[in-house]
């Protein structure tokens, strides 16, 4: 294998003769037996075979960690007053489906936005969600999965569309494969660095045996534009599984989350399936800043991402649905209109030269 030249153990620009898979960037070693026992195991597991641990290997370091077992709040008979206020109005669905269409950054057609999380997380059914709003029908726009490996395979961008016909809007969400899908077939740190750099090119499938670079990935950008580069990442978590992720999860995220950060990227969190968890929420969508449950999930994903929680907001995507509901509409654009207040910040950081114009 070549010479490493890199933090991330591969070589950009040159070729690898012998491609080794690389790990996962969800995945943990197993415990080694002692001598004179059983056959050691796979070296590599996955993050699905070390779920509900108490006691795991760190990512980072070869302590363990000692994970405070965590579980939801039993729901409370009354609701309490809502611990986040959110319009429920059809004026503000209606200001914030303006906002979003209209939204135009600066030097760029449109803000791409990466959406990252374990298998199952929602990331499809998010993009699928947000552009049925807009279609005033539930349509499944990018393709979903059920399956217990991620169903989307290579990179993926979506321009949303305020309405059939025109021109798409200044945003664009980026759809990848699912973090930790079982041993070897999740991306690399290395890879969805390079997707963040904007070296990746839509329709790139990954592969554990040929990570990213600039020899062997065909349609590999050397140098990528502002518009080429990813603008936010938005991390996906699941709140059903609030219960099972635990910190070695929490340690890859962090890890992730500090590379990112390096780049100048900012990022929020998507809390999906927070129907799921909430029976009140379930039955009215507006009652979700009022539960007990649903803060509880929020402020757990805070800890394991290592974020505050003013970064994460609850959404509820369309599944089962054959037409849009109002008040589910609020809730997914007011996750957008999150996502691009953070978008902003990247343009804001990064200030276009004076001689670059709007488009």
């Amino acid at each position: 294998m070549a010479k490493s030249n890199g933090p991330f153990g591969f070589s950009f620009g040159t070729a690898v003769p012998a491609p080794v898979p690389a790990p996962a960037l969800f995945t943990m070693d197993r415990k080694e037996e002692p001598e004179g026992g059983t056959k050691k195991k796979d070296p590599v597991v996955s993050l699905n075979d070390k779920l509900g641990s108490k006691e795991v290997p760190s990512a980072l370091n070869n302590k363990k960690e000692t994970i405070k077992a965590f579980s939801f709040p039993r729901p409370s008979p009354g609701l309490e007053s809502p611990w986040r206020v959110l319009k429920w109005t059809e004026e503000q669905r209606t200001t914030l489906m303006k906002n979003i269409s209209s939204y135009k950054p600066s030097c760029t057609e449109a803000a791409r936005v990466l959406l990252l999380g374990p298998v199952g997380s929602g990331k499809s059914s998010f993009i699928s969600s947000v552009q049925s709003v807009f279609n005033g029908r539930v349509t499944n726009r990018a393709m979903v999965g059920s399956f217990s490996t991620s169903f989307t395979k290579k990179l993926q961008f979506y321009k949303i569309r305020s309405l059939r016909g025109q021109q798409p809007d200044g945003l664009v969400l980026c759809d990848t494969m699912g973090l930790g899908d079982g041993g070897m077939t999740g991306p690399t740190l290395h890879d969805v660095l390079s997707v963040v750099q904007g070296h990746v090119p839509e329709g790139h499938v990954f592969s554990p045996v040929q990570p990213v670079n600039l020899s062997q990935t065909l349609g590999y950008r050397k140098r990528p534009s502002l518009e080429e580069k990813i603008h936010c990442v938005a991390f996906v978590l699941d709140a059903v599984k609030m219960s099972s992720y635990h910190g070695s999860l929490s340690s890859s995220f962090q890890q992730l989350r500090e590379h990112i950060s390096e780049l100048g990227i900012h990022q929020v969190a998507l809390l999906t399936h927070v129907d799921l968890v909430c029976p009140e929420t379930a039955q009215d969508v507006t009652n979700v800043y009022k539960s007990r449950v649903v803060q509880a999930a929020i402020d757990r994903a805070a800890a394991l991402l290592g974020m505050s929680t003013s970064y994460i907001v609850p959404v509820k995507n369309y599944s089962s649905e054959l037409d849009v509901d109002h008040n589910t509409d609020v809730l997914l654009l007011n996750a957008v209109d999150h996502i691009l207040q953070y978008a902003d910040l990247y343009f804001l950081d990064n200030s276009p030269p004076p001689d670059c114009e709007t488009p």
